[in-house]
């Protein structure tokens, strides 16, 4: 397994390209090749190209592009990225298609928080995080359009 990683990092290095990883608890969304990603930071966005210095940072909720112009779009939901020689691990609990998103149902979702009372300090952490996650949705369908 370690050679393969390392060999297609090379690939990767040689051709000017980045790999792109993309993971969940539930699974591998993707693992492609491409020239560009931008990634939702929790303090803003970041943009990463080939031959980027190594870093981790941590993931908010928003938009990953992948590629430049019309490449693959989703919601992430926080999380953390790795950039190293050319291959960008993101690691997130959710990652949605931005074509996955239906922006009716995001809008309801926001109402309906809205409307929820929070008794106590974890109710209301929980009700800000689900209006933030919803309405970083909205943000990403809305760009899409």
């Amino acid at each position: 397994m370690a050679a393969h990683a390392e060999s297609s990092s090379h690939a990767t290095q040689d051709s000017g390209l980045l790999r792109v990883v993309v993971v969940t608890p539930e699974q591998t969304v993707l693992d492609a090749t491409t020239d560009f990603v931008a990634l939702p930071l929790y303090d803003g966005e970041l943009g990463v190209a080939p031959s980027h210095a190594p870093m981790i940072g941590r993931l908010g909720y928003g938009e990953l592009r992948i590629g430049h112009g019309g490449g693959q779009r989703f919601y992430i939901d926080g999380g953390f990225v790795q950039v190293v020689d050319n291959v960008v691990s993101v690691l997130t609990n959710r990652a949605i298609p931005v074509a996955r998103l239906d922006e009716t149902k995001v809008k309801e979702s926001i109402s309906y928080w809205l409307t929820q009372p929070a008794a106590g300090d974890d109710e209301l952490a929980r009700r800000e995080q689900a209006i933030a996650q919803s309405r970083a949705q909205l943000r990403v369908v809305q760009h899409a359009k």
